[in-house]
């Protein structure tokens, strides 16, 4: 396991206050997913200020800091993604509650990666070097409907180069070794419309896609992993005196099976034909694929999992379990990458306006994201 020297442990505590108003700063720019260019900009040219040579925004604005990656050779990457769930692109509200920093998106993923960029600080200061390739990124598009459009990019650059992936997001709670992967839809239904009175009797859009959700909730999922769905969003209509011309939902389902999965989408098939052949005009687009794992050497995953939970546990003193989620380390794991997701936050309210994340915490979150780097540099 990488242990913090004296000096490393000092430079955290040092640098700790610079970390907060890092976070106060980046709190504050709106990122909604793949709108990420104002923090991206700033990210950027924080880097080069901190003396980086060769930071960029690629077109699917991640931010990339290559270190030691010559045109050849290993690459190991190290990213938290930019994006938050909210839709605001103006600044977003920020407030001081004692140790709580509170904002849309300040622990998930703000905080982490103010975490990431300060060990890419110490880096630059240090002059310590890689053993082979490393790559610190800011990346887009982890959120909802980004549908991680941001580390499929930064792989698809970086190619069979890349030998693992960690990803900063969540709180130091929890390892995600594992991908649950996902399918969204959108799923429309059309009707003639018409007037609430005048043309009772009509096809009624709602009506049908509540018939439809209903239809989608009596279906048994698979048991040989957990396997889950839900309707996220309905919309539709325009006046209460109004039968609805059309009805739209938004519909996942997640597993970390690919025969689950599967079966899943053949149940979602058999629906929507049920419906079709009724004479019900339903129309599906599919917004989001995120995968499930491939085929990883099992020695080399349990490997790099093992490191990043005697990372952990050291700096934050929690005992870490090894869970499955949807993160950035799915593209990785699809492709048969070692990769996991970390947590070097501590907060709650993750994905409500109301989401905050600890000042203090900052400091142990500082030094686990530090070691997750200098695992790769010779001190």
């Amino acid at each position: 396991m990488v242990m913090l020297n004296e000096e490393q442990l000092r430079w955290c505590e040092a640098n700790h206050a610079e970390a907060v108003e890092l976070l106060r700063t980046l709190g504050r720019i709106g990122a909604p997913s793949g709108h990420e260019e104002r923090r991206a900009e700033f990210i950027r040219d924080w880097l080069a200020r901190q003396g980086a040579r060769g930071a960029y925004i690629d077109d699917a604005l991640n931010v990339i800091l290559p270190i030691g990656a010559a045109e050849e050779g290993p690459v190991a990457i190290l990213m938290a993604h930019t994006d938050v769930v909210f839709p605001d692109e103006e600044a977003l509200p920020l407030r001081e509650e004692g140790d709580q920093l509170c904002a849309p998106g300040i622990g998930d993923d703000t905080a982490n990666l103010v975490n990431l960029l300060m060990a890419a600080k110490y880096l630059l200061d240090s002059g310590l070097r890689p053993r082979h390739g490393l790559v610190i990124a800011a990346n887009s598009c982890e959120e909802g409907l980004g549908n991680l459009k941001g580390s499929r990019r930064i792989l698809e650059a970086w190619g069979s180069r890349v030998t693992e992936m960690i990803s900063i997001d969540g709180d130091m709670d929890e390892i995600v070794s594992r991908a649950v992967g996902s399918r969204r839809m959108r799923v429309t239904i059309r009707t003639g419309g018409g007037h609430s009175y005048s043309d009772f009797g009509r096809a009624n859009a709602i009506a049908q896609m509540a018939e439809l959700i209903c239809r989608l909730d009596r279906q048994q999922v698979p048991t040989r992993a957990k396997t889950t769905y839900n309707v996220g969003v309905i919309e539709g209509g325009t006046t209460v005196n109004s039968i609805p011309a059309a009805c739209s939902m938004l519909y996942e389902f997640r597993s970390e099976d690919r025969g689950c999965l599967a079966e899943m989408e053949a149940q979602f098939d058999e629906a929507i034909r049920e419906f079709r052949e009724r004479g019900v005009s339903v129309e599906v687009e599919v917004v989001g694929v995120r995968p499930c794992a491939g085929d990883v050497d099992a020695d080399r995953q349990a490997g790099l999992t093992r490191r990043m939970k005697d990372i952990m546990e050291r700096y934050s003193g929690n005992e870490i379990p090894e869970n499955a989620g949807s993160t950035d380390a799915n593209s990785a794991l699809a492709l048969g990458i070692p990769a996991v997701t970390i947590g070097a936050a501590q907060g709650g309210g993750a994905h409500t306006r109301e989401e905050w994340t600890s000042k203090s915490a900052l400091l142990a979150g500082m030094k686990i994201a530090l070691a997750a780097v200098l695992q790769y540099c010779d001190s």
